[in-house]
């Protein structure tokens, strides 16, 4: 084989793997990882949101948190009154999930995937994930599937 056929045969290869590497949605990150990237805006300093982070990453989840001076911003422009709100917001994998909902909840809104903004539990209960007191026990708790035109339905209960 030419030198000439060699270089090009290199050339080819070299630009084929650049291509693979940098086309849209083949990070190395997405190559090494098949986790459920989790998006986390929460206050500065908030520990039980990353405790809630914490919670989803024992699962197939890899969060990201964002700390934001604006939070109540963040809500709004993700559908979420603040009679839904919680201390935290996430972005999974298309929905909006508010507050300290269980991993099992979120694992069953992707595998239902139903036509909704996402689920919210409102406000802070004692004993769900990321709010856990030793020694107090659990609130029972809803957790929301919050609808597109804003309505509400029990989505699980805790």
């Amino acid at each position: 084989m030419s030198n000439k056929k060699i270089l090009t045969y290199g050339l080819l290869f070299t630009a084929g793997v650049a291509l693979f590497l940098f086309w849209p949605g083949n990070s190395t990150s997405n190559m090494l990882s098949n986790n459920t990237e989790v998006v986390m805006y929460k206050n500065e300093g908030c520990q039980c949101c990353t405790k809630w982070g914490d919670h989803m990453q024992e699962g197939e989840f890899a969060v990201e948190e964002v700390p934001v001076p604006v939070l109540m911003q963040v809500k709004r422009d993700n559908g979420i009154t603040r009679e839904l709100a919680s201390c935290h917001t996430a972005i999974i994998d298309g929905y909006v999930v508010e507050g300290h909902v269980p991993r099992e909840d979120v694992e069953r809104l992707l595998s239902e995937r139903p036509d909704a903004i996402g689920l919210a539990v409102p406000g802070m209960p004692t004993g769900s994930p990321g709010m856990e007191i030793p020694g107090r026990a659990p609130d029972s708790y809803d957790v929301l599937l919050v609808n597109k035109d804003g309505s509400t339905s029990v989505f699980a209960s805790h």
